[in-house]
């Protein structure tokens, strides 16, 4: 087959790009590669579309080249294509570098014994070293892009194999300074640098003169395989972060250098840094990322050779390089930074913050880097949350929160206010006003009045709750704090008790310094309120919550003055929540009297049971046993009570379990009518099996929602009604269900179990058109095949007999779609495929071995699937 056309890749890149998986599944998908790979070598196609090729290899490289010998032929086949490509300009051999590349590196292909990683290495490093060009490999005016490019290509090498280019960095560091691209060329020194010094150090070795030797790209290159296999182990990841102390006592630190090879380290240092002004802001912040990390630690290399870089960053307005500035000062500390560089940094991450016009991610960047500010000195314990020691309250004065702020902006500054606080609790700064204390008091004061307005919306409730948390967590030992912070929220529940789900989720974060005090406090404000309270669906919530063995005689009260207004399932449901959280705090006495009364006088017969369960469980259990026995967790020990094992039936029957499916389901006879697809599905089981449903469900969007099916009950050995499924595809196209069943066992549990999926065929969803009248069946079957073109299509296909011939076919397969015959030699054929299409099929002339096949369809997308079908006819029966 010939090279495919412009709009022929276009619909197949658009459909792989639409599904990858679905795409790689159907038949086109399997020679998707190989059709990519073979029309990039056709004169056919032009650039652009074989640019748009070679960037969807860069996409999806690990569908299309799944595993290492396809990742090898691919690269292999790059390679070659690249070749052959003639000596003018081109727009495709970056393309080709960067996908051979890729194609290696996704399909795990690279390495010592592969070929095309012989061939691209020693390829890549002579462009990058200007050596290939002009011989064969492109024209002149190319020589920089492709220097670049080679340059990124190798960085990708190396990153995926550290330590490959550890014999490189002489040779690197001669083409930093002979005018070729610097930015690439120095991201590669640099992380080839980093690399080569970690890998050395964790095996005790010394660089051995490799930032000095000059090596040719030609011939085995310098390629380090071994160093690469030692360095494919866990380094760090390309982030801003720094290894732990404990990483370090075996890193860089073990590593020692001779003097002239210190001499030669500080050397390419300071090249890369000499240089680093003419990179973009990113790269240059990777690069001080990497350097950082190379040197730190390391024996006889201070730091001092980036207090050049670092006065020329301290004014920096890049968040980039701003980041990398704390990164060093993170690593470094007070042997790069004097305390006057400190406070310097600090004024400007402050004044920054309080610019009006910054958008709100970049505020909170300034915040976060206020927060978690690198010291020289830090006190305390390690990370422990403190503010910097340089940072005084007054110099805070334009950071601190306020209600127009956004919410997130908010709660950063917030954050910080609770830092200063903890410092300087007690302190008021004489003609300042407030102390920090006074005003976050004040601040709190404000959110809970906003969030206590009847209708207010939920955004200011949440931010109310989250500022709450955000004092609870940073002022935990400070009662000054927390007792304002105790008395507040009790009145917000107070005045809105419709935040009770609050509440309880603020409850489960703090620690026991808010949430013992704040339980008591709130468990007296729902006690003393009226059993019948409008809000008693949230006061029962909460009393779930905080009920203990405290104050029982008024929470008893309150219960059974409640129990009156319990008239809905509801409201029984959350009063035996709270019944079970008293037992489970060894509450009993009157509570024995209130279940008994709960178990004769709630309407409901869940609840009533719910409440004899309980009563049982009080009279016969000892405290300990009734706490395992009301726990949640069901792998509970055995216990000498047969009604804890009747306890754990009755959890278990409220549960759905997951089980190994006994149920068998099968695709049974098509049927053909009807306005859309029914698919008639069988079912067998093992065991019996009662209120079944059985969920469809079909990835994607081909296919609109599948109803669930609904059996009552299922026997083995008695025949089952088939059941019907309507399928109501979007498109014409062939799918497969996933499926789960829901089912109740004999012993009265209700189980989970998913079945192996099945297939909908194409033919599946062959529906009849109404048959005319036998007179007036010639002349509609002609209308119909008109009405296909000009907007449908057209196609000849040769369909295979077999030894059944082809009246033996129609009448197996295509027998109620017949709206012509004149058998046994000529059939007419017209077929529905839902939602809204037509194929129209003439068999006519039918030969011993097959039968020529003419079709018509209004929707072109099902010719593939057609095809399939009609030759698939011969071997079904």
């Amino acid at each position: 087959m010939g090279p495919l056309s412009r709009e022929t890749w276009a619909q197949r890149l658009g459909a792989f790009r639409d599904s990858p998986s679905t795409f790689m599944a159907s038949p086109e998908g399997e020679d998707l590669g190989r059709d990519l790979l073979s029309d990039l070598r056709s004169e056919k196609l032009s650039e652009p579309t074989k640019v748009s090729l070679l960037a969807l290899s860069l996409e999806y490289p690990a569908e299309l080249w799944p595993d290492a010998p396809a990742a090898e032929a691919a690269a292999t086949s790059l390679l070659d294509t690249l070749d052959f490509l003639p000596p003018r300009s081109s727009v495709l051999r970056r393309p080709l570098l960067l996908a051979a590349t890729t194609a290696l590196v996704a399909g795990g292909a690279l390495g010592p014994t592969s070929g095309a990683s012989l061939r691209l290495l020693p390829l890549l490093l002579g462009l990058a070293s200007g050596r290939d060009l002009g011989q064969g490999i492109g024209p002149s005016s190319e020589q920089r892009p492709l220097q670049a490019t080679a340059c990124e290509c190798l960085r990708e090498l190396e990153s995926c194999k550290p330590g490959l280019l550890g014999g490189c960095l002489g040779l690197l560091r001669g083409l930093l300074g002979q005018g070729g691209p610097v930015q690439p060329l120095s991201l590669l020194l640099a992380l080839a640098l980093r690399n080569t010094l970690v890998i050395q150090a964790r095996a005790r070795a010394s660089p051995q003169g490799l930032l000095t030797a000059q090596v040719s790209p030609s011939g085995d290159g310098p390629w380090n395989w071994t160093l690469a296999e030692k360095g494919n182990a866990h380094l760090q990841p390309q982030a801003p972060t720094w290894p732990a102390a404990e990483e370090e006592e075996y890193g860089l630190s073990a590593l020692e250098p001779s003097p002239e090879e210190t001499q030669e380290l500080r050397a390419a240092v300071a090249q890369l840094l000499d240089t680093s002004y003419l990179l973009t802001p990113v790269a240059q912040a990777q690069l001080l990322w990497q350097l950082g990390w190379a040197l730190r630690g390391l024996r006889g290399q201070p730091p001092v050779l980036f207090k050049p870089q670092l006065v020329r960053l301290l004014g920096t307005a890049q968040l980039t390089l701003l980041h990398a500035v704390l990164a060093l000062k993170a690593a470094f500390g007070e042997a790069l930074f004097t305390a006057q560089d400190e406070a310097l940094l600090l004024r400007r991450l402050v004044l920054a913050a309080q610019h009006p016009a910054l958008p709100l991610p970049v505020h909170l960047f300034y915040l976060h880097c206020l927060l978690s500010f690198p010291e020289n000195c830090p006190l305390g314990p390690a990370g422990e949350e403190a503010v910097p020691l340089l940072l005084e309250p007054q110099l805070c004065r334009g950071l601190l929160p306020n209600l127009l702020l956004d919410p997130m902006a908010l709660l950063a500054r917030l954050h910080l206010l609770c830092l200063l606080c903890a410092e300087d609790e007690e302190k008021e700064e004489k003609g300042q006003g407030q102390s920090p204390r006074c005003y976050l008091e004040e601040l709190l004061a404000s959110l809970w009045q906003r969030a206590a307005l009847n209708g207010a919306p939920r955004t200011l409730a949440t931010l109310c709750f989250q500022a709450s948390y955000l004092v609870a967590h940073c002022l935990a030992g400070r009662p000054t704090v927390l007792t304002p912070l105790i008395h507040g929220l009790a009145q917000l529940y107070q005045a809105r008790p419709v935040l009770a789900p609050h509440f309880v989720d603020l409850l489960d974060q703090v620690g026991s310094e808010l949430g013992e005090p704040l339980r008591v406090v709130l468990r007296q404000e729902v006690v003393s309120r009226p059993g019948g309270d409008e809000a008693l669906r949230w006061h029962l919530q909460m009393l779930a919550k905080v009920a203990d063995r405290d104050a029982q005689s008024a929470t008893l009260s309150f219960l059974q003055a409640a129990a009156v207004h319990c008239t809905d399932w509801g409201l029984q449901q959350a009063l035996l929540r709270v019944c079970r959280a008293l037992l489970r705090a060894g509450v009993g006495g009157g509570l024995a009297d209130l279940l008994q009364a709960l178990a004769r006088q709630l309407e409901d017969p869940d609840g009533r049971d719910h409440a004899r369960l309980y009563y049982i469980l009080l009279g016969h259990l000892s405290g300990p046993k009734l706490g395992v026995a009301l726990g949640p967790s069901l792998a509970v020990p055995a216990l000498a009570s047969s009604l804890v094992a009747e306890n754990q039936g009755f959890a278990a029957t409220l549960m759905v379990q997951e089980a190994p499916a006994p149920i068998r389901l099968s695709v049974g006879t098509r049927r053909a009518e009807g306005p859309v697809p029914v698919l008639q599905l069988q079912v067998e089981v093992l065991e019996p099996v009662y209120s079944l449903e059985l969920r469809f469900r079909v990835e994607g969007q081909l296919y609109a929602p599948l109803g669930a099916v609904h059996v009552p009950c299922l026997c083995p050995g008695r025949p089952a009604r088939p059941l019907f499924l309507p399928l109501q595809p979007r498109r014409p196209a062939p799918t497969q269900l996933d499926i789960r069943a829901l089912y109740t066992t004999p012993t009265g549990l209700t189980c989970c179990a998913h079945l192996p999926p099945l297939p909908v065929n194409f033919a599946d969803l062959f529906l009849p058109f109404s048959q005319p009248p036998e007179r007036a069946a010639v002349g509609f079957f002609e209308e119909l095949w008109d009405s296909c073109l000009p907007k449908g299509t057209e196609s000849r296909l040769w369909c295979p007999l077999g030894p059944q011939g082809l009246e033996d076919l129609v009448s197996r397969h295509l027998e109620p779609f017949v709206m012509v015959a004149q058998p046994p030699t000529s059939y007419h054929i017209a077929i529905r495929l839902p939602p809204d299409s037509r194929l129209l099929l003439k068999l006519e002339t039918a030969q011993a071995d097959g039968v020529p096949v003419v079709l018509r369809t209004d929707d072109c997308a099902v010719l593939p699937l057609v095809g399939d079908y009609l030759r698939g006819l011969a071997t079904a029966v």
